[in-house]
């Protein structure tokens, strides 16, 4: 037995994705959510924001662990141009971020933070989606049927439009869905051997 299987993992996010993955592959956990301000800092690079968001994450479930449990966060952003595409907060916004993403291809960075006592370990994964074009009549269509609005970049790749308009992608499939369990995996497999943190 790995050092890291007597620890039981907090998933420290709502995310159901993220739940439904961890379980997929066999692991034992429970959930805890926490709320965080995900406020970036002022010219940070946006390919370093999904990993800065899960160790904010990580460090605010300090307070919610057991005793032995190992705590995981995870956060997702979806780049394009250069810029972060949030979760969209309205109907038009859910609409205009499929008009962006049609017939181009994004960058969906997922980032990892795990923690256990004053052991630290973090890291984040990269996937390139392909999209093919999107009629303005589909992306409505979507939008009402499917669930855009809790999910950066507004889709969902396991939904109706990932199915049909992501014609492929570059990277791993569960970083798309919000959490590279391939990382988590390794990072666990290196376990006792973190970095040390001071949590501040």
């Amino acid at each position: 037995m790995n050092q890291w299987q007597s620890h039981p993992l907090l998933l420290a996010s709502g995310s159901p994705r993220r739940k439904e993955l961890l379980e997929q592959a066999g692991f034992q956990f429970r959930v805890g959510q926490t709320d965080v301000d995900e406020t970036l800092p002022e010219k940070m690079p946006v390919r370093e924001a999904a990993e800065f968001l899960a160790i904010r994450k990580g460090k605010a479930a300090l307070d919610l662990a057991l005793k032995g449990e190992i705590i995981l966060a995870a956060d997702s952003v979806v780049i394009l141009d250069d810029l972060i595409l949030d979760k969209p907060g309205t109907r038009d916004q859910a609409y205009q971020h499929l008009m962006q993403l049609a017939d181009r291809s994004h960058e969906v960075m997922s980032g990892i933070c795990l923690l256990y006592e004053n052991l630290f370990w973090s890291d984040v994964a990269r996937t390139v989606v392909h999209f093919g074009p999107i009629s303005p009549e589909e992306a409505w269509w979507y939008i009402d049927h499917g669930q855009p609005y809790d999910k950066a970049g507004g889709y969902g790749i396991q939904e109706w439009i990932g199915l049909c308009k992501v014609t492929r992608i570059e990277g791993n499939y569960s970083t798309v869905l919000g959490l590279p369990v391939h990382l988590v995996y390794t990072a666990l497999q290196e376990f006792p051997n973190w970095s040390k943190t001071d949590q501040g």
